[in-house]
């Protein structure tokens, strides 16, 4: 219902708002507290980011209605995506609504299949295995570079496949930390620095453009496989023609293999734009996952006691194997209980296509509308004691309560395609670090969140140990 139909609602506004900042002091300063703040003042609630308003959805049935009831009417913008936008190109995550996501999405949907993904399981557990295991005894380590480095890891053997050369999976792992700090400088800096010619605002270009032509170099890789693959006469003689998914090509293919072998391919600028949201994506929500996810451990060993028994009881002795995630759903409920209290994302935005009615509020053509998971996820009416870490909330007897108010992975058209890979990997590399190493301590003091494009952590160290430590200790 548009705003013509109905006497609107005034919309609160958020107090607190200064001359020319409006609240971006609080947006830099106390972001969560403040986002977590506004669920007082109504169920949407008026913001100013320095001179420009925004309307920040508090109840989640509201911003289910953006997501899914009325899509249509709230387009993929604001602030954050066009930020994003300038490094993504115009990736899944960014393009704008319409037919070329569409299409897109449709091509890249048969990547994220659960049978599809299953094909790339063991090879991703065996990179895996080997970075874990490499870790010296005893040692100081910072547990979000580490985890950033595994999921860079593991998705590049399933993105590209395990006979990716050498030298350019070493050159993605040395690009990948700069660019995302440089992609979140631009998030949070008006856009006018970003468009000066600084020193800062070079580098990042110039890390990009790398990066596109190590992609192109990736893609060229598994381009030239695919033919030998195809005439079943190089290197695979007795694979069947064109199937990169049987027993032994599955070994060296990857799911990008699915975007390569399309019938209605994209172009290779395309191509690149959806490898840069992939990598991203892969790395900055599921590594910063893992890292919560372990620091939470070491505050409640009866937690980490139920896992290792839970490991215990599917593989025994034995290293992990695809088969077994299935068979841990105590591990899910952790790492969603993860997902939930940190994130990962914590403001999303999206733009007015025309004036529109919001819960009895009048938004305005062109305004952005801000939703946030961290908030949602942190609503006391669906997640009692929300600032506890409890697992058993999402136990079979619990979950359905929980609902209406997860939206880690957004929802409707837009909601990520990569979840169900998400899933896989965090099971992958938590159960792995688990079965390597039976002690970890936290060696730095407590993290304290930090809001920037994820929730992340802005210190920790760990400590590794091949043997239990006695209480004592």
């Amino acid at each position: 219902m548009t705003a013509s139909h109905a006497i609107p609602t005034p919309t609160p506004a958020a107090p607190g708002s200064l001359p020319f900042l409006g609240h971006a002091h609080r947006l830099a300063r106390d972001p969560l507290p403040f986002i977590t703040s506004l669920r007082r003042h109504g169920d949407v609630v008026r913001i100013r980011i320095g001179p420009t308003p925004a309307y920040v959805v508090t109840d989640p049935a509201l911003t289910r209605r953006v997501l899914v009831t009325d899509a249509a009417r709230f387009a993929k913008g604001g602030k954050i995506i066009d930020a994003l936008s300038v490094f993504f190109g115009d990736g899944l995550a960014t393009v704008a609504d319409g037919d070329t996501h569409l299409r897109n999405r449709r091509l890249m949907q048969p990547m994220f299949n659960k049978a599809h993904i299953a094909t790339r399981g063991s090879a991703m557990i065996d990179q895996v295995r080997t970075m874990v295991g490499s870790w010296r005894e005893g040692e100081h380590r910072d547990v979000c570079a580490d985890m950033n480095d595994i999921t860079l890891a593991a998705f590049l053997v399933a993105l590209f496949g395990t006979d990716l050369p050498a030298h350019l999976r070493a050159e993605f792992t040395s690009l990948m930390p700069a660019i995302m700090k440089g992609t979140i400088r631009r998030t949070i800096l008006p856009s006018w620095i970003n468009r000066l010619p600084l020193p800062a605002n070079r580098a990042h270009a110039e890390r990009v453009a790398q990066l596109r032509a190590l992609i192109d170099q990736a893609i060229d890789h598994r381009g030239r496989q695919e033919p030998d693959r195809a005439s079943g006469t190089v290197d695979a003689p007795d694979r069947p023609a064109g199937c990169p998914h049987v027993a032994g090509a599955q070994d060296e293919a990857g799911l990008f293999t699915t975007l390569l072998t399309a019938e209605a391919g994209l172009s290779r600028r395309q191509l690149q734009d959806e490898a840069i949201t992939l990598l991203t994506g892969a790395i900055e929500t599921t590594g910063t996952t893992l890292a919560w996810t372990l620091y939470e451990l070491t505050r409640h060993p009866e937690i980490e006691r139920r896992l290792r028994a839970e490991l215990a009881a599917v593989c025994g002795d034995r290293p992990l194997r695809q088969e077994d995630l299935d068979r841990l759903p105590y591990a899910r409920q952790v790492l969603r209980e993860a997902v939930r209290k940190y994130g990962p994302a914590w403001m999303v935005t999206r733009t007015a296509i025309c004036d529109i009615d919001l819960g009895g509020h009048r938004i305005p053509r062109g305004a952005d509308v801000v939703w946030s998971p961290y908030l949602h996820q942190h609503d006391p009416e669906y997640f009692p004691e929300p600032s506890t870490f409890d697992p058993d909330r999402w136990g079979p007897d619990r979950v359905q309560a929980t609902r209406g108010s997860f939206y880690a992975f957004g929802d409707g058209r837009r909601k990520c395609i990569g979840e169900s890979f998400a899933w896989i990997e965090l099971q992958i590399i938590l159960a792995t670090v688990l079965q390597r190493w039976p002690n970890f301590r936290l060696a730095s003091r407590p993290p304290r969140p930090q809001a920037v494009v994820t929730v992340k952590p802005d210190v920790m160290t760990m400590t590794y140990r091949s043997i239990v430590s006695s209480p004592e200790s």
